[in-house]
């Protein structure tokens, strides 16, 4: 497929029948692909640009940046890992750190810069050295693990900051996005989302309309009286503007704080890939090494110019996990439309201005899904949560996922959310491995049930039958 650009018409280019799929190298005609693509960047919007603004970088840059990382990441990976790639919420701790240890802007995206030197450094090793390394160290209950906490690591933003703005628009927004995905069909079933996102504008803007004003928290978690649709920002808004650049600058401290979060994303991306495989059947553990050393690749160019570190984005595989829709091309328009968003400040007011309750009833479901991906990589692996080894470390995992627990180091250094979830159930499954008794290790892993030794007892089965 060379550069991935290839793409063959999915039959005649219009609606995939019933339980088909369009794989990476497929495309839709494209309309419908540049309406997929649209999807995309609603799905990523909202987190691309919310990461920067709470890191004090330009917002429409970061939108911009989105899509030339996305681009990268796609010919890098040869258009075979369908991903997009959005700002880095796992950096926003940091970035707090950073600046209440006295960093500025330029502090912060010079660390994460060095952070993506080493993660692209690391991918690279993956790739030389094989998928195997990461087996090694991310077997499927762990990489389950990991995609669960990504996924449910959001409720909180869900259940915190974007249903309780409107609960009675959240609440219709996610019926209707429910009874679009399962009840719709053909291509309409597919932009599931997209349309519960105007289906939840339109009826915000009538709600404006019928009982007036809303008396209920704003997006900075305030009560007070508002609009549900607010255009003020959307009026002021030029049309056309260029993002604001600015160079990194490399500060040791900063640095130091900013390392960890590699172990981190290098499970992240993992579970990415892991996700994605799963989907779409393909083995995609050539490809680990190069997504890794992509995501380091587009976090070293949009820290540069000083916008946010990148990574792949789990909201976009939940729009897969809908859409059953893999092109590599929606992601190329995606990207385009992102690019020409990050230019023009109007539209992003007018994303900006998407009521929080319908942003809460379409991420109740999205983040959901995604969260379940780890659950399904647990089931197609035959991964046995029976087995101690198996099911303690990552109950402890996905609870500080999902809680934001948090491990205070200094006043100005902490882990907490997905860091922390994902290195103590990394770190904590291969620890107990070392002193688990052999009947639990499951090593080689037998699969079938009548290889198991009925005089070992129920116990031991349990970890012959574990699947690694």
């Amino acid at each position: 497929m060379g550069l991935g650009l290839g793409w063959k018409l999915h039959g005649d280019g219009g609606t995939p029948a019933p339980g088909e799929v369009v794989r990476p190298d497929e495309r839709l005609s494209w309309g419908r692909t540049a309406g997929l693509g649209a999807q995309h960047v609603v799905s990523m919007f909202g987190a691309t640009f919310i990461a920067p603004i709470l890191m004090g970088l330009d917002p429409n840059l970061a939108v911009m940046l989105s899509g030339v990382a996305t681009i990268l990441f796609l010919l890098i990976t040869r258009g075979k890992v369908p991903s997009y790639l959005g700002s880095s919420l796992s950096f926003v701790g940091v970035a707090a750190s950073i600046g209440a240890a006295g960093g500025g802007i330029a502090e912060i995206t010079g660390a994460m810069l060095v952070v993506g030197a080493v993660l692209f450094a690391v991918g690279l090793a993956i790739h030389v050295l094989g998928a195997r390394v990461v087996h090694a160290a991310l077997p499927p209950v762990v990489t389950g693990g990991v995609v669960m906490i990504i996924g449910f690591n959001l409720a909180p933003v869900v259940a915190t900051s974007y249903w309780p703005q409107d609960q009675w628009i959240a609440l219709l927004t996610m019926a209707f996005t429910l009874v679009a995905m399962v009840v719709m069909r053909g291509f309409w079933s597919r932009i599931a989302v997209f349309l519960g996102l105007v289906f939840g504008y339109l009826s915000s803007w009538v709600a404006d309309r019928a009982f007036g004003r809303i008396d209920s928290a704003d997006g900075s978690g305030k009560v007070v009286e508002h609009w549900r649709v607010n255009f003020d920002g959307v009026r002021t808004a030029d049309w056309i503007g260029a993002p604001d650049l600015h160079a990194p600058d490399f500060k040791m401290s900063a640095i130091l704080l900013a390392l960890p979060v590699v172990v981190a994303l290098i499970a992240e991306n993992a579970g990415h890939v892991k996700a994605v495989a799963e989907m779409t059947g393909d083995d995609l553990d050539p490809q680990m090494g190069r997504a890794i050393a992509a995501d380091g690749a587009t976090t070293m160019l949009s820290t540069a110019v000083g916008g946010p570190a990148t990574t792949t984005y789990a909201e976009n595989i939940g729009v897969m996990a809908a859409t059953r829709v893999y092109s590599t091309a929606a992601y190329f328009a995606a990207a385009l439309f992102a690019i020409l968003c990050g230019l023009c400040p109007k539209f992003g007011a007018i994303v900006a201005a998407v009521p929080g309750g319908v942003l809460g009833g379409i991420t109740v479901v999205l983040y959901g899904m995604i969260g379940l991906l780890g659950a399904k990589i647990w089931n197609e692996n035959k991964v046995d949560l029976g087995n101690p080894l198996n099911l303690v470390p990552v109950a402890a995992g996905v609870i500080i996922g999902i809680g934001n627990v948090s491990v205070e180091f200094t006043d100005d250094f902490k882990l907490d959310g997905i860091p922390l979830g994902t290195i103590v159930t990394l770190v904590a499954y291969h620890g107990l491995r070392l002193f688990a008794p052999p009947h639990l290790k499951g090593d080689p892993p037998l699969l079938d049930a009548s290889a198991v030794d009925p005089d070992d007892g129920a116990d031991a089965g349990v970890g012959k039958r574990l699947g690694h």
